[in-house]
């Protein structure tokens, strides 16, 4: 199994934090994991991404050859992305034109974080869902990580990543995005 995942946006919207989570809950289920990054230097608004390999296998090229899953959450990373054959790319419908094709699903990720309470945990939300749709890692090693990584503070992330789930759950697509 090798699953290549590209999380694309803005800065602050916590890509690189959720590309890392990722990471780590592959980790933790004892798969070879390859995270990178790249952004620009304005720390909110600029261009911000990250890239994570998972993979059964050793991982000799770092850097994603051939996405499964995109999550673009600006129109700027749509444009960059859309034409990116064979991947089901994901992207925020509330901040993106509809994209037609069967690879496109748009969700209002962002609308979901701020009805949570906090619309930094768009991030987490989308893991849940991707998690939920492709079995790329378990919801119990997103739930550890997430507890680890946030401590007393984790109520809200497992929240989101519960809301991502039920996202998933309510559309009932895997065949469609597996």
């Amino acid at each position: 199994m090798r699953k290549e995942v590209i999380l694309a946006g803005s800065g602050g919207q916590g890509l690189v934090l959720g590309g890392v989570i990722l990471g780590e809950a592959a980790m933790l289920e004892g798969k070879n994991v390859v995270q990178t990054q790249s952004y620009g230097i304005a720390t909110r608004g600029g261009f911000s991404q990250s890239e994570v390999i998972i993979s059964d296998e050793e991982i000799i090229f770092q850097q994603v050859e051939k996405a499964d899953v995109i999550l673009t959450l600006t129109q700027e990373t749509m444009d960059m992305y859309k034409d990116t054959p064979d991947a089901v790319i994901l992207y925020d419908s509330d901040l993106i034109e509809a994209q037609s094709g069967p690879q496109f699903h748009g969700y209002p990720f962002t609308k979901m974080a701020i009805e949570l309470g906090n619309a930094g945990t768009l991030n987490v939300i989308a893991l849940g869902f991707i998690s939920a749709l492709t079995n790329i890692v378990t919801l119990d090693s997103l739930r550890t990580v997430l507890t680890n990584r946030f401590g007393k503070k984790a109520a809200l992330n497992l929240k989101a990543l519960q809301k991502g789930v039920d996202l998933a759950s309510s559309l009932n697509q895997k065949e469609a995005i597996s």
